[in-house]
């Protein structure tokens, strides 16, 4: 185990498609800011193409080819490969054999019910047919985290019941072999909006199989009409009626994304978004205003994170190598665990001197 007492990160994306405004401010954003904190040693950033094999195993290519994609966002988005480790996940196959040996601290039962499993299961549809290795998602995400002691984990609020079962799986493994891996805690967005951003449907999901993204890499033209698509209240049918402003999905991404520079720039007849959502609820207020509002807060944000993937696009080569020398880093440390549980497992027959010796004593 890690004598550092600093904090060590894990976190990551599954490569089924670009990154959205919804991972930005549930766990990107916040990994940004992560990587300058003082009271942080070390930072991996996964890329979980083996996971997302699980449910896309007839379909690699969608996989492969979306690698790229999430590690340009990443680096658009500010991630810097001099204060973090961005790998691929099936490059480093300790987090293999850790899974398999943590197999069998879990029993079926304890899989069915994990939340966040269960409500996956629904939406792929895989109630009759499910996969044994998206069954086991869990337990490879356990692996994932303690392959790199990590101490804390920025993640979503639906990845709640996933980090607990790591937990668990943790306090299991050291109470049956010693004291070997770190419990980590999770990191959820300190916003309340940034918990759960819906899709621009309405939907408490955002999906990129729901198609209700908005995506980092978009064109102003792309947000404006995905905007004013979006779902607002389906009481506020005029101007003058009042509105609601909770549960409404325009003032939940103002929530996650304005600040009162972006009301000093953009609508300076209110001072913050308090005042704009008091306006909204008294009525008097129109959608179209409001949404408008939101695309220049959302154009601001997103132009410099767009502009700088277009040049590292310009550049695939290096964001190879960061792939590369990431993994290679995070490969180093994934073997530093797998041999400390081998030890506690007294699996480590190569290793261990008193191993042979007792062999001898048997003959």
């Amino acid at each position: 185990m890690s004598d550092n007492k600093k904090k060590i990160i894990l976190t990551g994306d599954r490569p089924t498609g670009r990154l959205h405004v919804g991972h930005y401010v549930g766990s990107l954003r916040r990994r940004v800011e992560l990587q300058s904190d003082e009271a942080v040693s070390d930072m991996y950033i996964m890329i979980a193409d083996a996971q997302a094999l699980t449910d896309n195993f007839k379909n690699p290519e969608k996989v492969r080819e979306n690698i790229m994609n999430v590690a340009l966002d990443y680096l658009s988005a500010g991630l810097d490969p001099e204060r973090c480790s961005i790998l691929i996940q099936s490059q480093v196959p300790e987090l293999t054999e850790l899974t398999f040996y943590y197999m069998n601290l879990v029993t079926v039962s304890r899989l069915q019910r994990n939340p966040t499993v269960k409500s996956e299961i629904q939406m792929r549809n895989f109630e009759t047919s499910i996969p044994v290795g998206f069954f086991c998602y869990p337990i490879s995400q356990a692996a994932d985290i303690t392959a790199f002691q990590a101490t804390h984990v920025p993640v979503g609020e639906d990845q709640k019941p996933m980090l607990e079962q790591t937990r668990e799986i943790v306090r299991e493994f050291n109470s049956t072999y010693g004291k070997t891996l770190t419990e980590p805690e999770i990191m959820l967005p300190e916003a309340a909006a940034c918990l759960r951003l819906p899709g621009t449907d309405g939907k408490a999901k955002m999906s990129k199989s729901l198609g209700n993204c908005i995506y980092l890499s978009d064109e102003p033209d792309d947000i404006r009409k995905r905007v004013m698509s979006m779902f607002t209240d389906p009481g506020h049918l005029k101007k003058t009626d009042p509105g609601k402003t909770e549960g409404n999905p325009v003032f939940i991404y103002l929530d996650a994304f304005c600040s009162d520079e972006h009301f000093a720039e953009f609508c300076p007849e209110y001072a913050n978004l308090e005042e704009m959502k008091a306006h909204y609820r008294r009525g008097g207020l129109g959608d179209v205003k409001v949404k408008k509002f939101l695309i220049n807060v959302l154009l601001s944000t997103l132009e410099p994170i767009r502009n700088k993937r277009k040049e590292f696009e310009k550049d695939l080569p290096f964001v190879y190598e960061v792939l590369k020398k990431g993994t290679e880093a995070a490969r180093e440390c994934a073997a530093k665990t797998l041999s400390a549980v081998k030890r506690s497992m007294k699996i480590d027959y190569f290793e261990d001197d008193s191993w042979i010796r007792s062999c001898r004593q048997i003959n």
